[in-house]
C-alpha cells in the first residue's frame, strides 16, 4: 500500500468528499500527519488525530458529516471557508497558518440545531503510522 493511500485510509471515509478537490493554498503549506488539537469543546486534554486531509480541520465541528465547502478567501497564510452539511448544519471557519506545523482555526456556525463558536490551536507532532502491509 502506498503512503498516500495509507494516510487516506487512516483519515476515514469522511475525508473522501474533500480529497478530490485541491486544498486551499493556505492549507497547502501544512502537511498531513498526526495533529494535536487544543480548544476542542468538552475536552480537557488535547485531541490527537491522524489527518490525511487537513481540510477536515476547517469543518472540525462537522468532521464526521458529509459536507460541501466553498473557499471564500485564500491567500497569504489565511483561508476562509464556508461549508454546509445539510440538516446537520453549517459553518464558517478561518484558518491561519502560523507555521507549516501550527494552525489557528476560528470556527462558528450551527451544529444539529445549536450554535457553536470556538477557536482551535492545531500542532503537527508526527507522521501518521504506516498501515501494516498484507
Amino acid at each position: 500500500m502506498t503512503r498516500k493511500l495509507a494516510l487516506f485510509l487512516a483519515a476515514g471515509p469522511a475525508a473522501f468528499a474533500l480529497c478530490a478537490a485541491q486544498p486551499p493554498s493556505g492549507l497547502a503549506q501544512a502537511q498531513p500527519g498526526i495533529w494535536e488539537i487544543n480548544g476542542v469543546p468538552g475536552s480537557t486534554v488535547p485531541v490527537r488525530q491522524c489527518l490525511a486531509d487537513l481540510t477536515l480541520l476547517v469543518r472540525f465541528e462537522h468532521r464526521a458529516k458529509n459536507c460541501s465547502a466553498k473557499t471564500v478567501r485564500d491567500g497569504g497564510g489565511s483561508t476562509v471557508i464556508d461549508y454546509s452539511c445539510g440538516p446537520a448544519g453549517f459553518g464558517h471557519s478561518e484558518v491561519n497558518v502560523l507555521t507549516p506545523r501550527s494552525l489557528r482555526i476560528a470556527t462558528q456556525g450551527i451544529s444539529d440545531g445549536l450554535p457553536f463558536n470556538y477557536v482551535l490551536q492545531a500542532h503537527r507532532i508526527a507522521d501518521c503510522p504506516v498501515a501494516a502491509r498484507h
